[in-house]
């Protein structure tokens, strides 16, 4: 905690490491709260017509 944190350099970024990894953490949770089925939602089967007409 008392060393100054490490930075990435690509030409134009400068960001240091801990911020990147929140970043990248922050882009996880949010596609898998994407991917994630909403709880109650499940898919409902429609009964067949069973009459003969």
């Amino acid at each position: 905690m008392d060393a100054p944190a490490t930075y990435l350099s690509w030409n134009f970024i400068l960001i240091s490491v801990p911020n990147l990894l929140m970043i990248i953490g922050m882009i996880v949770v949010f596609v898998v709260a994407l991917m994630a089925p909403f709880p109650g939602h499940a898919e409902t089967v429609e009964p067949e017509d069973s009459h003969d007409a």
